[in-house]
């Protein structure tokens, strides 16, 4: 039998771990892209261009519909992407299944969690309060928070700083390459979800300490009682 995990604290990843929230990005982006005469790119191909940020994710998109790719132009869709995603954010996400119960679990066994996205940091907190989840996390960073986003260790480090945990006492859940090369990198043991967004490759390719199907699979990986467990 595999030995848990240990934690005295868990790192998260939002987009693609916590939250599919491919439908309100691609919907942003696809009224940005058109608004410049662009073709619109589609929630599939989307899905392949988010982890490393709001200015990549556009710039991934302007170089596939053969835009212009000079930095001026590029910041006139991120702004036209700014402007539509702070109507589609929480209308276009969903949180995974048992994500809310679990993550309830965790804060009832008294292990404190934070957040770290590549995600714009205007975003983060209206869409976690639309989902319910705010009140789990005590460290929440985003992608304007620090200089380095992920798969840079930074803002691994800062939340390590923030908890007060060394890199081994934080597990860091994500599903993309981003999440379990900067986890790796910083130090701290790492799951890998599969469900998520990792530019169509397989999470286990990046070699995290778990591979985890399902969310809820999180607590007996980490030695606590299931959700069936918890709720017989």
């Amino acid at each position: 039998m595999t030995e848990p995990l240990k934690a005295r604290g868990l790192g998260f990843d939002l987009d693609g771990t916590l939250v599919d929230s491919a439908p309100g990005l691609c919907e942003a982006l696809d009224k940005a892209l058109q608004d410049f005469n662009l073709p619109a790119a589609g929630v599939e191909r989307l899905s392949t261009w988010i982890g490393n940020g709001a200015d990549i994710m556009v710039e991934r998109a302007v170089r596939w519909a053969e835009g212009d790719l000079s930095p001026e132009f590029l910041q006139k869709v991120r702004d036209k992407f700014d402007h539509y995603y702070a109507d589609t954010a929480a209308g276009g996400s969903r949180l995974y299944p048992q994500v809310k119960e679990t993550l309830a679990a965790l804060a009832a066994a008294g292990i404190p969690m934070g957040l770290v996205t590549n995600k714009p940091t205007p975003f983060i907190a209206p869409l976690l309060q639309s989902l319910g989840i705010d009140s789990y996390f005590t460290v929440v960073i985003g992608g304007d928070d620090v200089v380095a986003k992920k798969p840079h260790p930074a803002p691994v480090y800062m939340t390590l700083a923030l908890l007060g945990l060394r890199a081994s006492e934080m597990v860091f859940v994500g599903d993309s390459r981003n999440d379990i090369h900067a986890a790796q990198a910083a130090g701290c043991p790492c799951v890998g979800m599969t469900y998520g967004y990792n530019y169509g490759e397989t999470i286990a390719l990046t070699k995290p300490d778990r591979v985890l199907d399902n969310f809820a699979d999180l607590l007996p990986t980490l030695g606590l009682s299931s959700l069936k467990d918890q709720e017989a």
